[in-house]
C-alpha cells in the first residue's frame, strides 16, 4: 500500500467514525456561506467614560492608533483589551512577514468571517503595502484567482484551509515552506488565525466601521471556500518542540520567543482573568476543541490544564451537545453559543439575548472571546502537529 493510499484510506475511516455520531455530536464546518455581523450590541465605550486605568490602556496601546470602534468596544471589559492587543499589535506590525502578506492574511480572515470592520480598517493599510485595487479583489475571489503570484495563493490557501478544515494540508505547508522558515510559517500560521479572532468577536459584538474608513467587503466577488479534503490528524510533528519541563504546546510555542510573549496575554486573560467561571469556561473550550477535531486541546482541557471533571463536567456530554440530556437550559445555551461561532461566525440574536440576559455584557463579551479564542488555538495546534502528552485522555467514542 502506498502513503497516499494509506492516508486516504484513513481519512475514509475517519469519515465514517465521525459520520456515525455527527448527527448528533458535531455542526457543520464554517465556510458554507459568509456570515453576516451582527448589529451594534456592544456600545463604543466614549473617551469621557473612560476609568483612568483605561485611560493608560488606551496610552499603552498608541502605536496601533486612536482608540477606534473595536477598541472602544473592548474597552468595555478592560483585562479582555489588556490581553488582545499584545498580540494584536505583534502580527499586524513586528512578525517576520511583509506588511504586505500581513495585510493580505488580515483581509482574507475578514472576508471569509463576513467582517466589515477588519476590511475598512485594513483596505487602506494594505494599499500603503502595495496591494492594489485589483490586488483586494483577487485575495477576496481566493487562492484560484487569476493572476495571483504563487506564494499570495499559498497564503490563501493556508487561510482556507484553516477556517474550513482547521487544519493545513502537506502539500500546502511544504509549498510554503519553500519561502518560508518555520518563524515566517508560524506568523502566518497566527496572523490567520488570530484575525479570524477578532472577526469571529467583532461580528458578534456588532463593530461597526470607523466613519472615516469608507472600504466595504467586495459585493461584485461570489463566496466560495474551496479546499481539499481534511487530511488525518499529523502523527509527527511539524515544529518540534524541545524536551523539558512543560506541557508540548508550551514548549512549541516557546519555540519562538517573540511570538510567545506576544500571545501568552490572550491565554492569561482567559484562564485567569476572565469573569467567566472555571465550569462554563472549560464549556466553552471543550465544545469548540471538539468540533474542531483539536484532540490535543480536549485532551488537556478535559485533564491538567482545565480539569473538567473538577467542575462537574462529564466530557462526553459536551461532545453530544447542547440536546444532550441533563444541560439545563442555560447551559445548553452555552454549548449552542460555541456552536455558532463555530459554524455561523456571529453568535445568533436568541442566544446572545439569552446570555446578556443570565450574565450580562461582561460575562457574555468574555466568554464568546474564550471560545472564539480557542478555536484558533485547535487551529494552530491540528496545524503544529502538537502531539499528545503521556496518558492523555483523548476524545470519547460513541
Amino acid at each position: 500500500m502506498t502513503m497516499w493510499t494509506a492516508r486516504v484510506s484513513l481519512a475514509g475511516m475517519l469519515m465514517a467514525t465521525a459520520s456515525g455520531a455527527s448527527a448528533q455530536t458535531m455542526v457543520d464546518p464554517p465556510g458554507g456561506r459568509q456570515p453576516t455581523p451582527a448589529a451594534m450590541r456592544v456600545a463604543p465605550l466614549p473617551p469621557a467614560a473612560w476609568t483612568d486605568a483605561q485611560k493608560a490602556l488606551v496610552e499603552k496601546f498608541a502605536r496601533y492608533g486612536p482608540a477606534d470602534n473595536a477598541a472602544r468596544t473592548l474597552l468595555q471589559v478592560p483585562e479582555l483589551f489588556d490581553g488582545v492587543m499584545p498580540y494584536t499589535i505583534y502580527l499586524s506590525e513586528d512578525s517576520k512577514l511583509t506588511a504586505r502578506q500581513r495585510e493580505l492574511l488580515i483581509l482574507r480572515a475578514a472576508w471569509l468571517n463576513g467582517n466589515q470592520y477588519l476590511w475598512a480598517r485594513h483596505a487602506p493599510r494594505a494599499r500603503q503595502a502595495g496591494l492594489s485595487s485589483a490586488d483586494l479583489k483577487r485575495l477576496a475571489e481566493g487562492p484560484t484567482a487569476k493572476g495571483l503570484d504563487p506564494l499570495d495563493a499559498n497564503l490563501l490557501a493556508m487561510s482556507d484551509q484553516l477556517h474550513r478544515n482547521a487544519s493545513v494540508t502537506d502539500a500546502t505547508w511544504a509549498a510554503l515552506s519553500k519561502s518560508f522558515d518555520l518563524f515566517h510559517l508560524m506568523d502566518a500560521v497566527e496572523t490567520a488565525n488570530h484575525f479570524m479572532v477578532l472577526a469571529l468577536i467583532y461580528n458578534t459584538f456588532g463593530v461597526q466601521p470607523d466613519a472615516g474608513n469608507p472600504d466595504r467587503l467586495p459585493t461584485d466577488v461570489t463566496y466560495r471556500v474551496t479546499v481539499p479534503p481534511r487530511e488525518p490528524p499529523l502523527a509527527v510533528a511539524r515544529a518540534v518542540p524541545p524536551a523539558g519541563r512543560g506541557i508540548a504546546v508550551g514548549r512549541t510555542f516557546g519555540l519562538y520567543p517573540e511570538l510567545s510573549r506576544n500571545w501568552s496575554p490572550r491565554q492569561t486573560f482567559i484562564l485567569q482573568k476572565s469573569p467567566v467561571t472555571p465550569r462554563h469556561r472549560e464549556m466553552f473550550i471543550l465544545r469548540m476543541g471538539w468540533n474542531c477535531r483539536s484532540e490535543y486541546e480536549w485532551s488537556q482541557h478535559v485533564g491538567p490544564v482545565g480539569r473538567a471533571r473538577e467542575w462537574g463536567l462529564e466530557p462526553k456530554n459536551i461532545a453530544l451537545g447542547p440536546t444532550a440530556p441533563g444541560w439545563d437550559p442555560i447551559e445548553a445555551t452555552i454549548l449552542k453559543a460555541s456552536d455558532e461561532v463555530y459554524r455561523d461566525g456571529v453568535v445568533s440574536d436568541a442566544t446572545w439575548n439569552a446570555l446578556v440576559d443570565r450574565f450580562g455584557i461582561p460575562w457574555t463579551m468574555s466568554g464568546v472571546f474564550s471560545t472564539a479564542d480557542y478555536r484558533a488555538i485547535s487551529l494552530s495546534l491540528n496545524t503544529y502537529g502538537v502531539q499528545h502528552e503521556p496518558n492523555d485522555e483523548t476524545f470519547p467514542v460513541f
